[in-house]
């Protein structure tokens, strides 16, 4: 059975984070181990608050991981400070991790932030380690230094970013007025976009954990990195269409639409 690590924070309402990426892996057959950066008491409404792991914990975790089950790939999501971004750095280079997805959290559904500024600085460290970098538009922007308003602005600012030490990038497009398209910037240069209908809903809690993590399962069964990344995108479709709609506000995704 193959292997996927998430280290990432733990969402109490169970829609995002660690709970989110958890559901997906186990939806797609991946067996799924987790290293957790940050305890968040949050729901669909906000984040009422952020408590952070020690970043020596962290690095424990992520010994006891690859010490055994060593994982086929790993998603990174929430690292809330510098110092844990730093720890997660030197446990990628020093346990030889491969087919890391980081997925560069900065705020949550709500607007709430998840990252401190400096660790948002220090993120740019780990572009080189990752396999592939997941921004939405406003952490390209960040990422990139530059305004995103069109498909063409997407493709320059993973342009921008591979420049800065990605070696792969996807640009989500979902935060454009227009069709949920997103870009991918391979390694060697190829260039593809993945088209989805836009499903109208408020329920969005968690995709980008879920796209991530869906991504991060599908190269540790052994895919290429855009067909991996076009499979996500279509299970986090689908589980957008099936969302429960649960919550006051923007409501968590169905990982395990299939179980139906």
């Amino acid at each position: 059975m193959k292997t996927a690590l998430t280290i990432a924070g733990s969402d109490s309402s169970g829609g995002a984070g660690i709970q989110a990426d958890i559901k997906t892996m186990s939806a797609l057959g991946v067996y799924a181990e987790s290293v957790v950066t940050a305890l968040t008491a949050q729901n669909t409404i906000g984040v009422q608050g952020v408590v952070a792991t020690d970043p020596n914990f962290v690095l424990l975790q992520m010994e006891s991981v690859f010490s055994d089950i060593r994982p086929n790939a790993v998603k990174i999501g929430m690292l809330p400070t510098a110092e844990v971004v730093r720890a997660v750095g030197q446990g990628l280079q020093r346990f030889d991790a491969q087919n890391v997805v980081l997925d560069p959290v900065m705020v949550a559904t709500s607007g709430a932030a998840l990252s401190e500024a400096p660790a948002v600085q220090a993120l740019f460290g780990l572009l080189p380690q990752a396999s592939v970098v997941t921004p939405n538009i406003p952490e390209a922007e960040v990422l990139s230094g530059m305004r995103i308003e069109t498909k063409e602005d997407m493709l320059a600012a993973a342009k921008a970013i591979q420049l800065k030490g990605a070696r792969a990038v996807l640009v989500k497009g979902g935060h454009l007025a227009e069709e949920a398209d997103d870009v991918l910037l391979e390694a060697n240069g190829a260039v593809t976009w993945l088209s989805a209908q836009r499903v109208e809903t408020k329920n969005t809690h968690g995709t980008g954990c879920t796209l991530s993590s869906a991504i991060a399962s599908y190269l540790a069964k052994g895919e290429t990195l855009k067909h991996a990344v076009a499979f996500a995108k279509r299970y986090l479709t689908e589980a957008i269409q099936a969302n429960p709609g649960l919550g006051k506000g923007n409501g968590p995704v169905n990982h395990l639409f299939a179980l139906r």
